[in-house]
């Protein structure tokens, strides 16, 4: 690979990124499935159907415009024979949605191509319903790929005799959060975190065959230092203090009684 910088869509298509998409697709069928409600967003990176596996009636795909203009950019058109396809193209920091109308929002790897990505998060509080959820997925800078990724902006700093590389592993698209950022920012927009977990262990290697090679680095990476995954993936609860989900406010009926039944002496009875 060459020192061109590239976009994430077309990093994806690398054999790293199909391994990075392919453990992402299966965390996604398996957060979203169990989530019900009426109306899901998936804003951003249309290379991942992050909602295949919902069941919610409205479903749509938004593109961020800084990414369809990346994506004209690189001479890639947003849109065209893409699976799901988009809906609509929109400012990631003004969503054209009212205000606690989605039960859903999926963000893959969303508030790392944003300019301003906790606005971006801010957006996403205010358009989701009292527990709604976001689901989020991002780039972990504390990993074997972050830690690559450093090594290749530091030698294109210094020089390439230093480190032995000035290549860069991951596209460069923007600012990479860390979870432990990230957690601060949902804390402070009134979200609880769910559930998070991690995966992609295997180091920074740019060919099938060794990442193949690498394949039972993932077991040991999910047991002995589960933290470390160069993928990160949360779910979150928007919760609004002060709320109190009430039950319905009529009483239940009482079952009537049984009107009594007068019953009949048999002694009282004579048969002639």
């Amino acid at each position: 690979m060459s020192s061109e910088i590239i976009g994430l869509p077309e990093w994806l298509q690398t054999p790293p990124g199909q391994y990075l998409l392919a453990w992402e697709q299966a965390q996604f069928d398996l957060a979203v499935t169990d989530l019900f409600g009426f109306n899901a967003l998936q804003l951003g990176l249309p290379e991942v159907d992050a909602l295949r596996a919902n069941r919610m009636p409205h479903r749509w795909l938004a593109l961020p415009e800084e990414e369809a203009a990346l994506s004209l950019a690189s001479g890639r058109v947003p849109g065209a024979s893409m699976r799901p396809a988009v809906a609509l193209y929109t400012d990631s920091a003004a969503l054209p949605f009212p205000p606690a109308s989605l039960d859903l929002v999926v963000l893959p790897h969303t508030l790392e191509m944003s300019a301003d990505p906790h606005h971006v998060l801010r957006e996403v509080e205010r358009v989701l319903v009292p527990e709604g959820r976001v689901v989020i997925s991002g780039l972990n800078p504390a990993s074997l790929w972050g830690f690559r990724q450093g090594r290749g902006h530091v030698a294109s700093r210094v020089g390439v005799s230093a480190f032995g590389a000035s290549e860069l592993y991951l596209p460069e698209v923007g600012d990479f959060i860390g979870p432990w950022r990230l957690r601060d920012w949902l804390r402070l927009l009134s979200f609880e975190v769910e559930s998070d977990r991690y995966g992609c262990y295997r180091p920074a290697v740019r060919t099938e065959k060794w990442l193949q090679r690498m394949a039972w680095l993932d077991g040991w990476g999910a047991r002995w230092w589960p933290v470390l995954g160069a993928v990160y993936f949360v779910v979150a609860v928007k919760k609004v203090r002060g709320m109190k989900l009430l039950g319905p406010a009529w009483k239940p009926r009482r079952a009537s009684a049984t009107a009594p039944v007068p019953a009949v002496n048999s002694r009282s009875v004579s048969v002639r």
